[in-house]
C-alpha cells in the first residue's frame, strides 16, 4: 500500500510539473525554428519589405503610424462569417471580426481577430515591390473601388471586392474574394501592362502584429499558461514549425510553393499561403512590431501582357478540417502536444457524439463511459485485487500486531498471504496510471479545440473550456475521490492513512483552475469507478465468506 501511495503522489506531482514546464518552455526557452542569417534593417519607418538586390529576402521594418478602423474612408465588407475593413491606402485588411465567435462569454460583440488600434495592431498586408512596384518605403498606393461598402447577399455563393490602381499605363487590380460559409479569403493580384516597356517587380504578403497579449485568453485564468502566441510556418517537407516573436529579428529564409506563414494564438490563427508560385518566407521585428510573410520571385510582365498571382488568407478559428484544406500542416496549429494521437482520437469521438447529442458536456460524459467500457477488463482485475486487499486487511493488521517492529518477518508472511489469497497489491495502481495519458490528452483537447470555446453544459457551467466559476465541480470531484478511497483497502500505517485522506484535497486543489470539462470527465469517471468497485467489493466479500 505504501508503494501505491507513493505512486499516486508522484503522478499528481508529475502532472503539475509537466504543465508548469510546458508553460516555462513556451515563454522563456524558445529556440529558432530554422537556420537564420543576420539581417540589415533598411528604410526605417515603413511596413513595406525592401529589396536590397535581386533574390534577397525582404527586410521589413515597423511603422509607428496606427490608423483607426473607424476611418470613414475604409472599405467595409460584410459576409456571413466576417465584418471586414480594408484600408484603400495599400489595400490591407486592417479589421476582421468573426461573426460566429463572441468576444467573451455572453457577449453580443464578435471576436475581433485583426485590428489596428492604439492598444493593438494586427493586420494582413500585401503589395508589389521592386523596380516597378507601387509599394515603396515612403508611400503606398491608394486604390479605388467601385463601392465603399460591400454586403454579401443571402443567396450569393461569393463576394468580390476589387481594388484598382493605375500608373504609367499599368493597371493593378487587387481582388479579395469571400466565399459564403468559409473563412479562407482569396487575394489575387492582376498586373495588366499596357505600357510600351516591360514591368518588373515582386509581390509580398505578410502579417504584422505587435506584442500585445492574446485577447483569446482573457477569461481563461491559469489555462493561459499552456497556450502559444507567436509565429509559425510550414512547407510540405516541414509541415509545422513555431517561430517565437523573440526570434523574428533574425531572418527566416525558407522557400516553398505550397507552404504557409502565420501567427498563432489561442483558438485562432491567421496565415498567408501562396498558390502555384514559388515564395520565399521571411520574418522581421522592430521594437514591439513583428512581421512574418513571403515574397514572390521577380516577376516580368512584357508590354501588352498581363499576369495574375493568387494567394489565400485564412483569418479565423483553428478548425482542423478547414485548416487542412488550406495548406499542409496548417491544421497542426491545433497543437495537442506529444499525446496528439490520443487527443485526436478523443476529439474525433467527442465530435461524433456531439453530432448526436448536441451538447459538449453530455458528450464528455458519454466519452467517459466509452473509455470506462474499453478499460473495463483491466479495471475489473484491479478492483478485484483491491477488494481482496480490503477483505484480508484484518489479517494484515494481525500480522503487524504479531511481528511488531520485525519488518523482515512481517514482509515474508505478508508476501505469503498475498500468494495464498492470489492478491496483487500493485494492481490498484493500473487504472490511474492508464487514465493519466487520457487525462492529459483530454486536457489538450479542451485547451486547444475552438469547438469547445464558450461551450455550455448545464446551469452554472457555461464554458467547458474554462474553470468552474463557482468551484462546485472540483469540490464535488474531491468528495467522490474521498468516497472512492473508502472503498479501497486502508493503509495499516496511521501516517499513510492520513496522507491518503489528504490526496482528495490535493487533487481538488489542482482541479480548481482546470477546464470544467476536464473536471467533469474526472468526476464522472470517479462515479462510474465507485459503482463498479462497490459491486466488485460485494462480490469478492461474498466469495471470501464462502471460502472461509
Amino acid at each position: 500500500m505504501q508503494r501505491i501511495l507513493r505512486i499516486l503522489i508522484i503522478v499528481a506531482m508529475l502532472i503539475t510539473a509537466y504543465l508548469l514546464i510546458l508553460a516555462w518552455r513556451d515563454d522563456y526557452a524558445g529556440k529558432p525554428a530554422t537556420s537564420v542569417q543576420p539581417t540589415t534593417m533598411t528604410q526605417a519607418g515603413s511596413d513595406v519589405p525592401a529589396i536590397q538586390h535581386a533574390g534577397d529576402v525582404p527586410a521589413t521594418t515597423a511603422s509607428t503610424q496606427v490608423v483607426s478602423p473607424n476611418n470613414a474612408n475604409f472599405i467595409t465588407v460584410s459576409t456571413d462569417r466576417y465584418d471586414i475593413k480594408i484600408n484603400p491606402v495599400g489595400g490591407d485588411i486592417v479589421y476582421a471580426a468573426l461573426k460566429d465567435h463572441s468576444a467573451t462569454l455572453g457577449s453580443k460583440e464578435p471576436f475581433v481577430l485583426l485590428e489596428s488600434e492604439q492598444g493593438r495592431v494586427y493586420v494582413a498586408q500585401s503589395g508589389l515591390i521592386g523596380r516597378d512596384g507601387v509599394d515603396t518605403a515612403t508611400s503606398r498606393p491608394t486604390y479605388s473601388s467601385p463601392k465603399n461598402s460591400y454586403q454579401m447577399n443571402a443567396n450569393a455563393g461569393a463576394l468580390q471586392v476589387p481594388l484598382i490602381y493605375q500608373k504609367d499605363g499599368v493597371t493593378i487590380t487587387k481582388t479579395y474574394t469571400f466565399t459564403a460559409g468559409q473563412y479562407p479569403i482569396t487575394l489575387s493580384y492582376n498586373i495588366n501592362n499596357n505600357s510600351a516597356k516591360d514591368w518588373q517587380g515582386q509581390m509580398y504578403a505578410q502579417l504584422k502584429r505587435d506584442g500585445s497579449a492574446d485577447p483569446g485568453i482573457e477569461d481563461k485564468g491559469m489555462l493561459s499558461m499552456a497556450t502559444y502566441l507567436g509565429g509559425a510556418w510550414g512547407t510540405p517537407d516541414k509541415p509545422y514549425n513555431k517561430l517565437k516573436f523573440a526570434d523574428f529579428n533574425e531572418k527566416l529564409n525558407v522557400s516553398s510553393r505550397d507552404g504557409w506563414v502565420g501567427i498563432v494564438q489561442h483558438y485562432f490563427v491567421s496565415a498567408w499561403t501562396p498558390k502555384d508560385f514559388d515564395a520565399n518566407f521571411y520574418s522581421q521585428s522592430n521594437g514591439n512590431d513583428y512581421f512574418i510573410g513571403y515574397n514572390s520571385s521577380i516577376l516580368n510582365v512584357p508590354a501588352n501582357k498581363q499576369i495574375t498571382l493568387t494567394n489565400t488568407l485564412y483569418a479565423g478559428p483553428k478548425v482542423q478540417a478547414d485548416l487542412a484544406q488550406v495548406a499542409t500542416g496548417l491544421n497542426q496549429t491545433v497543437d495537442y502536444g506529444f499525446l496528439w494521437p490520443i487527443s485526436k482520437v478523443l476529439f474525433a469521438t467527442l465530435e461524433g457524439v456531439h453530432k448526436i447529442v448536441g451538447n459538449w458536456g453530455w458528450s464528455i460524459i458519454i466519452l467517459t463511459l466509452i473509455v470506462k467500457i474499453l478499460l473495463m477488463w483491466l479495471s475489473n482485475k484491479s478492483y478485484v485485487s483491491m477488494a481482496k486487499m480490503r477483505a484480508i486487511a484484518p489479517k494484515l493488521q494481525a500480522l503487524k500486531d504479531k511481528h511488531g517492529d520485525d519488518r523482515m518477518a512481517m514482509s515474508q508472511e505478508m508476501m505469503q498471504l498475498y500468494r495464498d489469497e492470489k492478491v496483487n497489491p500493485m494492481a490498484g495502481c493500473l487504472p490511474i496510471l492508464i487514465q493519466m495519458p487520457i487525462f492529459l490528452a483530454l486536457y489538450w483537447v479542451l485547451v486547444e479545440s475552438v469547438e469547445l470555446r464558450h461551450a455550455p453544459w448545464i446551469l452554472w457551467i457555461q464554458d467547458l473550456s474554462a474553470m468552474d466559476p463557482w468551484f462546485i465541480l472540483p469540490i464535488f470531484m474531491g468528495v467522490t475521490m474521498f468516497i472512492q478511497q473508502l472503498l479501497n483497502p486502508q493503509p495499516t500505517d496511521p501516517m499513510q492513512a492520513k496522507m491518503m485522506k489528504i490526496m482528495p484535497i490535493i487533487f481538488a486543489g489542482f482541479m480548481l483552475f482546470f477546464p470544467a470539462g476536464l473536471v467533469l470527465y474526472w468526476t464522472v469517471n470517479n462515479l462510474f469507478s465507485m459503482t463498479h468497485q462497490h459491486l466488485v467489493n460485494k462480490r469478492v466479500e461474498k466469495q471470501m465468506q464462502n471460502k472461509g
